[in-house]
């Protein structure tokens, strides 16, 4: 795992300064402390953080071609690298090393832009090609590992693992972008290839990039979709079979490392399935960290001890304090951008916990969105089995109003939270999927939101992301299209943020064979009956673990990894989030309505209303402007203008 960045000079051949460059690359020194690297030529430069996984020996970046004409920068893993080498080295290719990198190299030169199809993995490269005077930037299927970029108005492209690295350059202007906010408040992220600066972009998954030295930037190009075809024809035991065979696979494929591995262990179904395959493959004993928390209503770690017991792992555990809150500031600083999921604090925490006896991680992430386990898919379920009985031309009136009219009962039994509901039945199924994951809902952010912020907005709303990939989803199942959604906007820019970046603070990598796209592809072509049946997430996955794992393990209620947030805003952080929410911080921005703001504490830390995700987003954008924005940037250090081409 490593981290990657770069300038290339779109309009001519302007030499790079290689400090500036240095400096880029140094900034991202916690995702490769092994080593660091810079490539540098008129009009381009490279950089490379190392952490050394395979071929410690020789698979040190910049890597080139045999006569130096193509050069990558590479952050991943590829998986069947050990597979592809033979057939380039039947079209003629020469190998100097053992590292899944060179198969990039090589790949380019053999298949050009198509490569990335060939490769099985996680990673975002970009690779430098000389002969054809072009960069190519490109980002595996579902989005595991990050890649910014930039277009600067003298012509320079900035690319970078993370945002922090671009603005280690001094020319990235951080002028922020309202329909980010708009995003952050309520997704709780910024979606996809949006950035919170507007200058920056996030290269979205399964896209690539080719920029052509003094041509106009395209726009990126989409290699990989899912699609939820729903058309294998099988039954259920001949699916537990294969789905056991799959995940074992993607296992095997994952345990490829030359330095210490193993495994994440929350005691959930998926991390605890990963765990059992990975006993099965390996000859000794695997490692595998799990977290404790003090307060039992949110430990899991008596079932995380049930699974490392029956496999004889060897298990690490740490307790940590409920009231583990000192991280904000640090996380502001780790994410570059906004970043609303509380559960940053644990993943930080299990984390860095793994990092002191392994540097390779497995984990369960990706298993909810592929298996259908989100408690959240069961109610959405159960709504649009209403919804089928009315026409929207009836229901968005009635239950509108009822919406309207029904109080906001949070302190109530969950049968008596009719509210929701109700909202959710006025609506179209991607308005109401996106109604019940949104964080501040549209009726809480137009009271948030200053009239200057709703000016500046021009009437964009955060909906129309969701709308933008229903659009391509390709199917009329109900359950099919809210995974579909999930796995194009939670599972990326919420999961698979979190992770990288948690990770990569620790300098660990983590795998996901849950997350391997042949698996996902699979999955996708099985009935929603195999995911979700009654009220029983991830049906095909439990009955296909039941001889590896704990009847309780399998079939308790899903817990998360979830932190006291309600408890800390009435206790030990009451001050601190009067002070974030009803400071200057927040006021400079001219964005929210402080009647509102002062509304949330009020009702929050009275115990009149449950606030805390709200309150939790507005104290880590606070966070965002004190520790990113407000952060002097290093001096500009773009290079001298020339003319021809305006990306």
């Amino acid at each position: 795992m490593c981290g990657i960045t770069g300038i290339f000079d779109v309009r001519s051949r302007r030499e790079i300064d290689r400090a500036v460059l240095e400096r880029m690359n140094e900034s991202q020194h916690h995702r490769g402390p092994v080593e660091g690297s810079v490539h540098i030529e008129p009009g381009v430069g490279l950089g490379h953080r190392r952490l050394s996984i395979i071929d410690l020996a020789t698979g040190q970046q910049p890597l080139y071609n045999e006569d130096g004409s193509v050069c990558v920068v590479f952050n991943g893993e590829i998986y069947n690298f050990q597979e592809l080498i033979p057939e380039l080295q039947a079209l003629g290719h020469v190998f100097h090393t053992r590292s899944d990198t060179e198969v990039i190299v090589h790949g380019w030169e053999a298949w050009g832009e198509a490569c990335v199809k060939r490769f099985r993995g996680m990673f975002a490269f970009a690779l430098w090609d000389r002969n054809r005077d072009c960069l190519f930037l490109a980002r595996d299927r579902l989005g595991v590992k990050p890649l910014h970029y930039a277009f600067l108005d003298d012509g320079t492209l900035l690319f970078g693992s993370e945002l922090k690295s671009m603005l280690a350059h001094g020319g990235l202007r951080k002028d922020i972008d309202p329909l980010a906010v708009e995003e952050y408040f309520a997704l709780g992220y910024v979606a996809e290839p949006r950035c919170i600066f507007a200058q920056a972009k996030k290269l979205p998954p399964a896209c690539t990039l080719l920029v052509r030295r003094g041509e106009k930037p395209g726009e990126p190009k989409e290699y990989w979709d899912v699609r939820f075809t729903q058309n294998e024809k099988i039954d259920e035991m001949a699916a537990r079979e294969e789905l056991v065979a799959r995940l074992r696979e993607s296992v095997r494929l994952r345990l490829i490392s030359e330095v210490p591995l193993g495994a994440f262990l929350s005691g959930g179904v998926d991390s605890s399935a990963v765990v059992a395959l990975m006993a099965g493959l390996s000859d000794e004993p695997v490692n595998t960290c799990s977290i404790a928390f003090t307060d039992p209503a949110f430990n899991e770690s008596e079932f995380a001890r049930q699974v490392a017991e029956r496999y004889k792992t060897r298990h690490f555990i740490d307790v940590v304090e409920s009231d583990d809150f000192d991280l904000i500031d640090t996380l502001a600083r780790l994410y570059d951008e906004p970043y609303a999921d509380s559960s940053a604090i644990p993943t930080y925490r299990v984390c860095e916990l793994a990092r002191r006896h392994v540097t390779v991680a497995l984990s369960g992430d990706g298993g909810d969105e592929s298996f259908g386990g989100y408690r959240r898919y069961k109610l959405h379920m159960m709504e649009e089995r209403m919804r089928s009985m009315l026409p929207l031309g009836i229901r968005r009136p009635v239950f509108g109003l009822l919406g309207c009219l029904y109080p906001k009962a949070d302190w109530a039994p969950r049968f008596l939270r009719a509210k929701t509901t109700f909202e959710g039945m006025a609506r179209t199924s991607v308005e109401a999927y996106f109604h019940s994951v949104s964080i501040l809902r549209g009726s809480m952010r137009k009271q948030l939101f200053s009239d200057r912020l709703k000016r500046e907005l021009g009437g964009y709303k955060a909906q129309d992301v969701f709308d933008r990939h229903a659009a391509r989803a390709e199917t009329d199942d109900p359950l099919a299209l809210i995974q579909y959604l999930d796995l194009k906007t939670y599972l990326v820019g919420d999961i698979n943020t979190k992770v990288d970046r948690a990770s990569m603070a620790h300098s660990l990598e983590v795998r996901a064979p849950m997350m391997d796209h042949t698996l996902v592809e699979w999955l996708a072509s099985l009935p929603s009956s195999f995911k979700l049946r009654g009220q029983e997430g991830k049906y095909l996955l439990k009955k296909s673990m039941e001889p590896m794992l704990p009847h309780e393990v399998l079939y308790r209620p899903k817990m998360g990894f979830s932190v006291p947030l309600a408890r800390w805003f009435r206790g030990p952080l009451k001050e601190r989030v009067r002070e974030a929410m009803l400071g200057s911080r927040l006021a400079e921005t001219g964005w929210f309505n402080r009647s509102y703001l002062q509304h949330l504490v009020d009702a929050h830390q009275s115990g009149v209303r449950d606030y805390s995700a709200s309150l939790w987003t507005l104290l880590m954008f606070e966070a965002f402007l004190r520790n990113v924005l407000d952060n002097g940037a290093s001096s500009p250090a773009s290079i001298p203008p020339t003319s021809p081409v305006t990306p």
